[in-house]
């Protein structure tokens, strides 16, 4: 099976030896998005809010590249600092999942890359 890298300017760069996402036949594997300005490549600052809404839009930016949308989504990993951030983050992921439901896990963890406060990574069916 013939591989394929997804990149898009409009999502950060890695920051490690990893793509943005890479294509295995109809299956989309987007590595997890951290709140990364992707003009920037800095942090944005806020809350959880506002860091769920960055890593929303940079999703938004890999999914599209690869000719796909949120409609697309067969799975998703929601990495959280802090359960008690559970009900805002999805209040923000419902917005982008409003018709369709992937499924999903939430996973609290002790730290994640840059000092994040949610990291969500996503599978898609192209």
């Amino acid at each position: 099976m013939k591989l394929k890298t997804i990149f898009s300017d409009k999502a950060p760069a890695a920051i490690g030896p990893y793509s943005q996402a890479v294509q295995a036949g109809n299956m989309l594997f987007c590595s997890g998005q951290i709140a990364l300005d992707p003009s920037t490549g800095e942090m944005v600052q806020g809350d959880v809010v506002v860091q769920a809404e960055r890593v929303m839009e940079n999703i938004a930016a890999v999914l599209t590249a690869a000719g796909a949308g949120f409609d697309n989504v067969v799975k998703t990993t929601i990495f959280l600092v802090e359960m008690g951030d559970f009900a805002a983050v999805n209040e923000i992921y419902g917005r982008y999942f409003s018709n369709h439901k992937p499924a999903r896990s939430t996973v609290a963890v002790k730290s994640l890359p840059r000092g994040a406060l949610v990291e969500i990574e996503t599978v898609a069916c192209l």
